[in-house]
């Protein structure tokens, strides 16, 4: 299969981009296989100035009219999964099984906001004053700005998109320059779909560059990120100067609490094949293993044979149940933690070093009696590296699970009701998972507090993310 030709998309055009660009590659091989043009800052200013006209036309359309666009742009995207997921899977890395269920999932995500922005209800407000009406209405929130992160190249994109849109907004997008086919792909069956010219632009860039090109304009009233902590903290600095509202959906740390009442082989056949899911690279992935003592060896003897038996290699061949990293950048960044956990203590049990010489591979690891001072403990790996430490006390685990900034995502292993209800309590975080890891559907609430971000993506949480509120009263004259 041909990989996706990379253009802009700017008011219906599509675009070669004036600004450079930038190679493509293969994380698998290290194969170039595309080319990301960059917009200039004139094409930057076009975008703006198409969102502003995309926004009057999309917002005057009906919400049944808006759905039935979205349908059709599903459609048009479900009958191009397999090259769409080849394709991802070419610049992302991830077996292509699991490239077809993300562009699955992604889908889903579309529908339901299509669906949903035709319930986006006001109410009427009985009133103190005799003969008036009180009416609250939802309307859409304007001209929408969205920066994605490069792990989930058709999840992290269609988040925003079918939120705008699903809301009527119009949007300025700018995925991942290293995964960008994902999106480009998604832009061209909204085209297709008979979209609205202006409603979606789709643009390229040096990250900085391009956020504070389009953060320093008044025309996006909205801006909604999915990243890095520190980058976050950078584009709520930019967007403050214009006051944007703004979505932040960022990193995490999860902590996965196994009771020694659980089941031990359910809790390692859940968790554990979900550690390796899209190479680790998930920011709800599972990060910190807190393991009750009673049951501490057996479950790091489980987790350690899981580990060696999960099939490592290109994405594209029949088999591999774990591609590569998305760059060498990040296996420097696996091995730094790996040195760090074992000059501090730790053992490595399974895995802990690059796979060949070809491909930014890394073997699942699972390291043990992992102290609170190696580094692996307080930052996020992002990567397939498990650190496991034992705990005595409920109360000691619920410590350390709270004990750092981030709140994205804990999971829970118990069969103890009682336990489960007072974890999903204590537990600071956005997203809690009790015996299960699935805490991501089209249909719930996706986001985390304290450093992890805020605001939700999904649900009826993030369709009125892109909503605003109006309050209107009237009498008779």
């Amino acid at each position: 299969m041909t990989y996706e030709t990379i253009e802009l998309l700017i008011n219906g055009e599509w675009r070669k981009g004036d600004g450079g660009g930038e190679d493509i590659v293969n994380p698998a091989n290290e194969q170039v296989i595309g080319y990301t043009p960059h917009a200039s800052a004139a094409e930057l200013d076009m975008s703006l100035e198409a969102s502003v006209a995309g926004f009057e036309t999309w917002r005057a359309t009906p919400p049944i009219k808006r759905q039935a666009v979205m349908e059709k742009a599903a459609r048009i995207l479900e009958a191009d999964v397999d090259r769409i997921a080849h394709n991802l899977t070419m610049e992302m890395g991830k077996p292509v099984g699991e490239a077809k269920l993300e562009l699955g999932f992604a889908i889903d995500v579309l529908r339901w906001y299509g669906e949903e922005g035709k319930r986006a209800y006001g109410r009427i407000i009985p009133p103190r004053i005799p003969g008036a009406r009180q009416m609250m209405v939802k309307e859409p929130v304007g001209v929408c700005s969205a920066f994605v992160a490069w792990n989930f190249p058709a999840v992290n994109v269609m988040r925003k998109v079918a939120g705008a849109l699903g809301a009527g907004c119009s949007l300025i997008l700018k995925p991942s320059e290293e995964t960008p086919a994902t999106a480009v792909a998604i832009g061209r069956a909204m085209q297709e779909a008979g979209l609205p010219d202006g409603v979606l632009n789709i643009v390229f860039g040096v990250p900085d560059t391009v956020s504070r090109h389009i953060l320093g304009s008044y025309i996006p009233r909205k801006l909604s990120f999915t990243g890095s902590v520190p980058v976050g903290k950078h584009l709520q600095k930019l967007a403050a100067d214009t006051l944007k509202r703004c979505t932040m959906e960022l990193g995490g740390h999860s902590p996965v609490i196994v009771f020694d009442d659980s089941d031990i082989d359910k809790a390692l056949d859940s968790i554990g094949s979900n550690k390796f899911r899209n190479a680790g690279q998930v920011c709800i992935s599972p990060t910190r293993f807190y393991v009750q003592e009673n049951v501490y060896s057996k479950f790091v003897d489980g987790f350690t044979e899981r580990a060696k038996a999960v099939k490592v290699g290109d994405g594209l061949e029949e088999g591999t149940q774990m591609g590569p990293l998305i760059a060498a950048r990040r296996l420097d960044v696996m091995e730094g933690f790996v040195a760090d956990a074992r000059d501090k203590g730790a053992e490595v049990t399974a895995g802990g070093a690059r796979m060949g010489n070809q491909g930014f591979f890394w073997e699942p690891t699972v390291m043990k009696d992992v102290p609170d001072e190696a580094r692996i403990m307080s930052e996020e790996p992002f990567g397939p590296v498990a650190p496991v430490q034992a705990f005595k006390t409920m109360d000691e685990v619920i410590e350390k699970s709270n004990g750092l900034s981030f709140g994205l995502a804990s999971y829970v292993y118990t069969s103890d009701g009682a336990k489960a209800k007072t974890m999903g309590e204590q537990l600071n975080a956005g997203l809690v998972g009790v015996n299960h890891p699935f805490v991501s559907m089209p249909e719930t609430p996706f986001g985390g507090v304290n450093e992890s971000g805020y605001g939700s993506e999904g649900g009826i949480e993030g369709l009125d993310a892109f909503l605003r509120t109006k309050f209107v009263t009237e009498t008779g004259v």
